[in-house]
């Protein structure tokens, strides 16, 4: 095979990079937008929407950490999952990551299962409850920042 095929192949991984690229400015960009809409929907009182929308937002945010170390996130809303997917890939994050998924264990948990109790299930979130997640949401994207 003779150097046009090996141009083509160069610049097909350039390509592929401009289009992860741009997948990854989307999740952010979409996560930014996720945490604003939590605020708003908290100042309005509307708390299982505000958890549900932080919750989008992690989850966004992790998916474009996992972009920027060149791995395919998974088809899952698992916060812990992602994280540990993360911690395996981020070589010198890795007992940063883990030490925040053994410490921020029940926040992350709790974010997990709100993602579909604060959708279907006949339960309410208050002021506090959010806050706390909030923090913890601030927390993880300061880290990976």
């Amino acid at each position: 095979m003779g150097k046009g095929f090996n141009a083509s192949l160069r610049l097909f991984s350039w390509c592929g990079f401009l289009v992860k690229r741009d997948e990854v400015e989307h999740l952010e960009r979409r996560a930014r937008e996720f945490l604003k809409t939590a605020d708003y929907q908290a100042g309005e009182g509307m708390y299982g929407l505000a958890i549900f929308s932080l919750e989008q937002a992690l989850q966004l945010f992790l998916k474009s950490r996992l972009l920027l170390h060149g791995v395919d996130y998974p088809r899952t809303h698992g916060l812990r999952r992602l994280l540990e997917i993360l911690a395996s890939v981020s070589g010198e994050d890795e007992p940063r990551i883990r030490r925040l998924l053994k410490e921020r264990a029940l926040e992350l948990s709790f974010l997990e299962d709100a993602y579909i109790s604060s959708r279907y299930l006949l339960r309410e979130f208050g002021e506090e409850e959010y806050r706390r997640v909030r923090a913890v949401v601030e927390e993880v994207m300061s880290l990976l920042g």
